[in-house]
């Protein structure tokens, strides 16, 4: 169905004031259902590991080079994609980063070799850097910074609730299906392609696009490009790269991002083991594994608003306060057996503390760089993020098979939490 925009109809102000909040509320909705599936197509390699290494005797320290090929191609990627989500529209460059991500994920169910796996998966990794920055700045094209803590609660929650399907998928693929682990990246990125169509068909770019009415609600008597929106490329990264607290909020959310990936990729192998299909604990250690992507969810829903409500847009104070209770439950992980109701408890709280402080810094963006650069900003914040993220992922394999502990993973989480909470005192915006 063609959807009239306001340029065909004689629309009162107050007409397309209306039309204006329908889309800005159809662009949140949209792009934050089309990122609600994005972590299925990269977040499931915990759940192939056994697979990976009995078929193909890979250890974990290979796996996690595997893992951080996957983090530094995504690193990079962001780099270069908040840019052309500025450039070229955040809604194209996510349905491209649907299409190859898909593509990839099943090139990588087809490996063989050690290599294989980790040119495929970094493939993957560029491909799955088209969505978050380029989503950003389409949500920052139709909201403004007085609901950006409530905006980005939302964006960067459901990309929780984006790894809870990402956790549900491959147990549901392996244990209730019984198929092997090949078939995790064959079937659990395809419903990346249900989100990509929701957003081709129900959202618009820019509200230039569809209402004379700027972001603020008043007429707009020209719908062309806004001088801001006719910045260089150049220009975007000359003002982000220039500004000091970029680099300071980089090192943050880079150990934030770090203790979220330990946890995202090294709980499956903690709590499931090889043999997790006949465990005998008291409850099913695939459940337990839920816990952690379910409060990452509601953790980055709340510390936003938090930073809004609470610390009246002092997002460092909400930012830090998560960090530290973070940092302590990490240290009580270590010491909980695998099989209780206590395990789930805390490792619920782990992924809402560790996960939650996402969204706050996500916020800073537009907070910092406004509309213009938002993508730019929030590509190369990622790119710092996930630089961090990828470093971690051999050490900690190293780790475990030197030590062949895997409890390990709980005290390196709460280093990396503790030093995000030192540096986030410096970002006082």
């Amino acid at each position: 169905m063609t959807i009239k925009t306001v340029d065909t109809l004689d629309y009162s102000s107050s007409s397309r004031r209306a039309t204006y909040d329908r889309y800005k509320w159809r662009a949140l909705i949209g792009v934050t259902f089309c990122y609600l599936f994005y972590y299925t197509g990269r977040q499931t390699l915990g759940f192939a590991v056994p697979g990976l290494q009995h078929d193909y005797g890979l250890s974990k320290y290979e796996i996690g080079w595997i893992s951080a090929t996957m983090l530094w191609c995504y690193a990079s990627g962001q780099f270069i994609n908040g840019n052309l989500g500025d450039k070229l529209g955040g809604k194209r460059m996510m349905i491209a980063g649907v299409i190859l991500s898909l593509a990839a994920n099943w090139l990588f169910s087809f490996g063989h070799s050690f290599w294989f796996f980790m040119l495929a998966w970094g493939a993957n990794g560029y491909f799955q850097s088209m969505g978050f920055a380029p989503g950003s700045r389409l949500l920052s094209n139709w909201w403004g910074h007085q609901h950006r803590g409530f905006v980005y609660g939302i964006y960067v929650g459901f990309s929780g609730f984006s790894s809870v399907l990402a956790f549900i998928l491959p147990i549901i693929i392996l244990g209730a299906m019984n198929l092997d682990w090949i078939w995790i990246f064959r079937l659990a990125p395809l419903t990346m392609l249900v989100g990509a169509l929701v957003l081709w068909l129900f959202v618009s770019e820019r509200p230039e696009d569809t209402v004379s009415e700027q972001a603020d609600g008043s007429p707009s008597s020209n719908l062309s490009v806004a001088p801001e929106e006719a910045l260089s490329s150049a220009d975007r990264y000359v003002m982000v790269l220039r500004n000091w607290k970029l680099y300071i909020t980089g090192l943050a959310i880079g150990f934030q991002n770090a203790a979220r990936y330990a946890l995202v990729v090294w709980v499956p192998v903690h709590f499931l083991g090889l043999d997790w299909k006949t465990s005998s604990a008291v409850i099913d250690p695939k459940w337990i594994t839920v816990a952690l992507p379910v409060g990452m969810a509601l953790g980055a829903l709340s510390n936003s608003w938090i930073s809004d409500t609470v610390f009246n847009g002092r997002r460092y104070l909400a930012i830090v306060s998560y960090m530290v209770l973070a940092s302590i439950t990490a240290i009580v992980m270590m010491f909980i057996p695998h099989g209780s109701v206590l395990a789930i408890a805390l490792l619920f709280a782990c992924g809402f503390f560790v996960f939650g402080p996402a969204s706050s810094f996500w916020a800073l963006c537009p907070d910092i760089f406004g509309r213009s650069a938002a993508g730019t900003a929030t590509g190369v914040l990622n790119t710092a993020s996930y630089v961090f993220a990828g470093i971690g992922e051999p050490i900690i394999g190293h780790l475990i098979d030197a030590s062949g502990d895997t409890s390990i993973i709980f005290p390196i989480v709460a280093g990396l939490c503790s030093a995000s909470a030192v540096l986030s005192l410096l970002i006082k915006r």
